[in-house]
């Protein structure tokens, strides 16, 4: 019973990973079409992909926050996370939903049709419902310091092309240009996030305001930093290229900071497992035989 169970939760949980990548590739390239200004056809999703954004949401519906600020503060999650479309808070409590539903239907129907004792099935149901029940919530989080990691490794970079372009003669817009086409292979997630810095520049912005917005979307204080050095120099008039530069400094000593404090933080973390797995089995082997001879010694003295 236990593994038929075990086996639904795990199709949850491939139906989870699939519903939320599928398509992606298409996804993206409309994204940076509609960015781009290019008219080209609409890339139309996949049928899976299409019946889950119209299906999820309706699913959802007892899921979706009443209260305006824990609304706000889910799509907040989900924008940290990567998820900018307009379903996306649907699509998530969907699944989230089905998640929690699945295991316990199915164990109801395990049970009902005396395929395995009742009782037992839905208490395993509903723990696995449970399970679902938080699993989305760990897989955002997840996704979110992800994206986060691979943003903070690949500012500095960033930084480099855009004082090479100003230095050049460029502006700061053609410096964000230059930065989609150089970085799109390396670092695709910084070169989309310019992009739309880029495009929100051209539709009348700052890019002071970009830059914040660029930090909301991300939560992450080197690029709330950025923006402030950004909208500094702007109001201030100081050099963008002086400030920058210094800038992308900071950051390369953050990062190597951070390596450091990781490497430090390796001895303490190998303690639990040494304690637990390595030292067990060499206690083992170095006392047994001793503990073996005394126990038969004990057994001869009876």
């Amino acid at each position: 019973m236990l593994t038929l169970v075990t086996f639904v939760a795990a199709c949850s949980l491939v139906l989870l990973v699939f519903l939320l990548t599928a398509n992606r590739n298409q996804r993206v390239d409309a994204r940076v079409q509609n960015l781009s200004g290019e008219n080209r056809p609409p890339v139309q999703g996949g049928t899976m992909a299409g019946f889950a954004r119209v299906t999820l949401p309706k699913l959802a519906k007892p899921l979706v926050p009443e209260n305006e600020e824990n609304r706000s503060r889910l799509r907040s999650r989900l924008i940290h996370a990567g998820l900018y479309g307009r379903n996306a808070m649907g699509v998530f409590l969907g699944i989230k939903m089905l998640l929690m539903l699945l295991p316990v239907g199915t164990a109801m129907v395990l049970g009902l049709a005396r395929l395995s004792p009742l009782m037992m099935t839905l208490v395993y149901g509903l723990l696995l419902g449970c399970a679902g029940m938080f699993l989305p919530n760990f897989w955002l989080d997840m996704r979110k310091k992800k994206r986060q990691t691979l943003l903070r490794r690949s500012l500095p970079d960033a930084l480099d092309v855009i004082v090479i372009c100003l230095e050049g003669g460029l502006s700061l817009q053609g410096a964000f240009q230059r930065v989609v086409g150089q970085l799109s292979q390396a670092h695709p997630l910084l070169a989309a996030e310019m992009m739309i810095i880029q495009r929100e520049i051209q539709l009348g912005r700052s890019t002071g305001e970009a830059m914040r917005e660029f930090a909301d979307r991300t939560d992450l204080e080197e690029v709330r930093s950025l923006g402030a050095v950004v909208l500094q120099a702007e109001r201030l008039g100081a050099s963008v290229v002086k400030s920058l530069r210094v800038h992308a400094d900071t950051l390369r000593v953050k990062r190597l900071q951070r390596a450091e404090e990781l490497a430090h933080m390796a001895g303490t973390k190998m303690v639990f497992p040494t304690l637990l797995c390595i030292f067990p089995a060499i206690l083992f082997v170095v006392a047994g035989p001793a503990a073996y001879h005394i126990i038969e010694l004990f057994s001869t003295m009876k």
